[in-house]
């Protein structure tokens, strides 16, 4: 197993309907959880990168009408 974790910021708060349909994720074969700072409106996604391609998340999100505003590139903080 690879776990991996991408980084998205979001358009805004979110409903809850988006809510519910990031809880579906648990469906999704590889999608481990996800993480909502809502400070600063980035949402973590963990996946198994041994299971999944990162595109395979970015589809998941835009079914879930999840308002991406973009992906965020990881710090080596």
């Amino acid at each position: 197993m690879t776990q991996m974790t991408v980084t998205y910021e979001l358009q805004g708060p979110l409903k809850p309907e988006q809510f519910r349909a990031l809880g579906a994720f648990a469906n999704t074969y590889g999608l481990k959880g996800f993480r909502l700072d809502e400070k600063t409106n980035y949402l973590h996604i963990d996946y198994d990168a041994s299971r999944l391609r990162e595109n395979v998340v970015e589809h998941v999100l835009r079914q879930a009408r999840i308002p991406v505003l973009r992906k965020l590139e990881p710090s080596n903080n």
